[in-house]
């Protein structure tokens, strides 16, 4: 009998020793969906955190346009002032180089009047007269050859006509009134002419 209760009890070892990884089993099973779960509510709590709400994406969105425009109005108005200077100082450096041209204008206008050599008065305007026109070239301002040309609307605009002088002048310019200017390629004064019919 002892035997007998030695082979129960060695059996209900055994069948202890069987059943105990089989409950660690199940409760470390249990432990871990609780903690999957657990993560799970988790993540799902960072995610609504990181996801913003639609009022909260609206909120952000009117921000961004108010600071948009601002910065746009404020670059509006920078860039308006940067021009109007500009404007105002643009021909700064043509006046400076035309003062001296002035000043031989303001000399040659002193001394006409205690000038008793009408030749020297005369060659001194022209000398300043010289002067003008070769900064007017500088500049890139070139005078519009007229006289003798065909009338070009591109070029020249008509004051009058008159009989032609001669044949070979019907339909060309016989006198300029106003000399004409190019800068550069563009015309920056027409000519104003008289043309012969």
């Amino acid at each position: 009998m002892v035997k007998k209760f030695e082979k129960a009890d060695i059996q209900h070892n055994n069948k202890n020793e069987v059943e105990e990884p089989l409950k660690q089993e199940q409760v470390q099973e249990e432990v871990e969906q609780e903690l999957s779960t657990e993560e799970e509510e988790e993540e799902e709590e960072e995610e609504s955190k990181k996801e913003p709400t639609a009022e909260e994406k609206l909120a952000e969105l009117q921000d961004r346009y108010l600071r948009l425009s601002a910065e746009f109005d404020n670059f509006r108005k920078r860039t308006l002032k940067e021009k109007i200077d500009l404007q105002k100082s643009a021909n700064e450096n043509l006046l400076e180089a035309i003062l001296p041209v002035v000043d031989d204008f303001d000399r040659a206008m002193q001394s006409v009047d205690e000038a008793k050599d009408i030749a020297a008065v005369k060659e001194g305007f022209k000398l300043i007269s010289g002067k003008f026109h070769g900064f007017l070239n500088q500049q890139g301002v070139k005078e519009i050859d007229a006289v003798n040309k065909e009338f070009d609307t591109d070029l020249h605009e008509a004051i009058t006509k008159i009989p032609a002088p001669t044949k070979k002048l019907k339909g060309k310019v016989v006198d300029v009134i106003q000399k004409g200017y190019f800068l550069h390629d563009k015309v920056l004064r027409f000519s104003k002419v008289v043309i012969g019919e």
